[in-house]
């Protein structure tokens, strides 16, 4: 588990450190990019963060809860 604690942290001060080397506009106005389609680049670094947390928060709560019941 402590590794992947350190995993983690590592993972998120890279992804954190990325998305400071753009401008809120770059981040969050449309059409910046072309590969993100109709999406915009925050977006991304929302869904491969909090948004990917709170997935797996929900899915371990739910893997406890069940090995508790066995």
């Amino acid at each position: 588990m402590e590794k992947a604690k350190i995993l983690l942290e590592n993972s998120q001060k890279k992804l954190f450190a990325l998305a400071q080397q753009f401008s809120n506009e770059d981040l969050f106005a449309k059409g910046i990019f072309d590969w993100v389609g109709e999406t915009t680049l925050g977006a991304y670094f929302v869904s491969t963060t909090s948004s990917h947390y709170d997935w797996v928060i929900k899915k371990l709560k739910a893997h406890q809860r069940k090995c508790q019941h066995n």
